[in-house]
């Protein structure tokens, strides 16, 4: 990773593995700014979200209307801190594509943590009520049956976390 250069951070994990906590670390550099998918869908589709299918269609839905933005923000020397899930490996070529065009630096961090701290983590969330979005226990096994983790035929810069 290059410091004097912008970079695209990308974070790859299931839910409730620390994304949001790492973005909140990652976007306290200097340059850095932080763009949240979770913000965004919860604004813009309020009341339009009740299954994972309505998530990846307002999901892609975002993507495509955030592109052009992220690359600008790339390619004026802004640092993104990506806060969408690295998740698959068409999320991860979407993901390319944008630094990429901008021609941005790029960091993947690869969050390792096991499913049964995640759904701990999760239930806890869900009783603080302070996320846009609270998922079952049942959802995260369905979510998390599409994780596929970066392989290195993929060609990332990778940071990997505990």
């Amino acid at each position: 990773m290059m410091s004097n250069k912008a970079t695209l951070h990308m974070l790859c994990g299931k839910i409730a593995a620390g994304k949001s906590t790492l973005t909140v670390q990652l976007g306290r550099q200097p340059g850095t700014i932080t763009v949240s998918e979770d913000q965004w869908l919860a604004r813009l589709y309020t009341g339009e979200m009740v299954s994972v299918a309505d998530y990846v269609r307002c999901s892609t839905r975002l993507r495509q209307a955030m592109t052009p933005h992220l690359v600008a923000l790339l390619q004026a020397g802004l640092s993104v801190v990506l806060d969408f899930p690295a998740n698959t490996v068409a999320t991860r070529s979407w993901m390319r594509s944008v630094f990429e065009q901008a021609g941005a630096a790029h960091c993947l961090h690869v969050l390792d943590v096991p499913d049964a701290v995640c759904k701990a983590r999760l239930r806890e969330r869900n009783k603080r009520g302070d996320h846009d979005f609270a998922a079952t226990d049942a959802e995260f096994d369905l979510i998390s049956s599409h994780f596929m983790p970066p392989g290195a035929e993929e060609g990332f810069e990778i940071q990997r976390h505990g």
